[in-house]
């Protein structure tokens, strides 16, 4: 209150002092424009301009509260517009993981229309439309999609290629898969992706060829790498043979098996079920004796059972030299059942029967097998000993299928039982 006074007096003092000086004083001006004047004291100029510039500050003014109320309308609906999409989007996604696939893709369609930011509505949306079985839907929003954010064509393409799978759609999907690899060719998940549309649509000469991709990226664990590995090869192998034509001699065969092998990275080439694959294949391409002397070297650097019971069952054109070859190995492996089958086996071959026998009985001394018993049993039935031939396919039956129940059995002298009437 008492500032209030003391401006009041300051004002009147001030008025009264340029009251006194207007009274002494008038003052003149002449403004002059061509052939008008104007003639004024100077106070009166001074009230004038005073009097203008605060007409033409209340006109800026009110020009300027007239805009704010637009700006502000426009603000306002923005930021509306900015929360319906937050809540719809919310409800859209809470939707899809409840598996309410209708509900999912109206939400995120409508939140889409007002976002700023469409992309990931219309991707989930796809998704939900996808799970209705609507694919024209589906491929409608992955499209509006790429019209509101063209950038994300890499997101967009994966969500693409999921929903190409899902139904089974495996070239398109692969059309897609390698169009991303090419804008992304380090992503590992576009990988990931293309390896398994290859193991799909069996392309194993292309997945070989992905493989360096997959290690170096570190796409899956090195365990799945080798056993996809492993994979591709054991089928390019197979394909080398069955893609031959039935008229192509035993060359041509053995020529595909070989080139297919030696296209083989090396980790394959030393997989010892994939040695024994390769064995298998170029027996059946009619090279026996190309798969012996693969087989020798191969059981020569590197000792394994399987490729010695393989070793057995090749029937090459020396049948005494392989004998040789896998009497040699005794020396060093006389506690080997394998080999003892093996030497059995190729006995055989040479018309040895004692020798094959001791050979079989050996192996099963060291372990028992379906296959030494098979084998015993069968070239006893032809020598004639009935009687040990039975007792062996017998123990070998059990050893497969476990020793049967003690049941009551008829005497082996009884006579047939007559049909009863009963």
């Amino acid at each position: 209150m008492k500032r209030f006074f003391i401006l009041l007096l300051i004002l009147l003092l001030a008025g009264a002092w340029l009251g006194q000086l207007m009274v002494q004083d008038p003052g003149y001006v002449l403004v002059a424009y061509k052939e008008t004047t104007i003639e004024t004291s100077l106070w009166v100029l001074l009230l004038m301009a005073i009097i203008a510039f605060a007409v033409l500050h209340t006109l800026i003014n009110l020009i300027s509260r007239a805009r704010v109320p637009a700006r502000r309308m426009r603000s306002w609906r923005g930021q509306r517009n900015h929360r319906i999409a937050q809540k719809k989007t919310l409800k859209g996604l809470m939707a899809l993981s409840e598996g309410n696939w209708w509900k999912a893709q109206r939400y995120l369609s409508q939140a889409a229309e007002r976002s700023e930011q469409p992309l990931i509505n219309y991707l989930a949306a796809a998704k939900a439309a996808h799970e209705q079985g609507d694919a024209s839907a589906a491929d409608s929003l992955l499209q509006k999609a790429r019209e509101s954010t063209p950038q994300a064509e890499v997101a967009i393409g994966i969500v693409q290629a999921q929903i190409q799978l899902a139904r089974g759609q495996n070239e398109p999907a692969l059309a897609t898969l390698l169009h991303l690899k090419h804008l992304a060719p380090k992503h590992s998940y576009v990988l990931k992706l293309l390896k398994e549309v290859y193991v799909r649509l069996n392309d194993w000469a292309s997945l070989s060829q992905l493989m360096p991709d997959l290690k170096r990226h570190q796409v899956l664990p090195d365990e799945q790498i080798g056993k996809l590995e492993s994979t591709a090869a054991e089928n390019l192998l197979k394909q080398s043979l069955n893609n031959q034509p039935a008229e192509a001699d035993s060359k041509t065969r053995l020529q595909a098996v070989a080139h297919t092998w030696q296209s083989l990275p090396p980790n394959c080439t030393h997989n010892q079920q994939l040695i024994e694959q390769y064995s298998e294949l170029m027996i059946q391409a009619g090279s026996a004796d190309e798969a012996e002397k693969m087989l020798r070297e191969q059981i020569k650097r590197n000792w394994d059972e399987k490729l010695v019971a393989l070793y057995g069952r090749i029937a090459g054109s020396s049948p005494h030299k392989q004998l040789e070859v896998a009497k040699g190995w005794l020396k060093k492996h006389d506690d080997s059942p394998a080999l003892e089958l093996t030497l059995g086996r190729l006995s055989m071959q040479n018309q040895h029967w004692g020798a094959a026998i001791k050979h079989f009985e050996r192996s099963l001394e060291l372990q028992p097998s379906a296959e030494a018993y098979a084998e015993l049993g069968r070239l006893l039935s032809h020598l004639g000993e009935r009687e040990r031939a039975a007792a062996a396919s017998t123990r070998g039956f059990e050893l497969v299928n476990g020793s049967l129940p003690s049941l009551p059995l008829p005497e082996a002298e009884a006579k047939p039982l007559q049909n009863s009437t009963d």
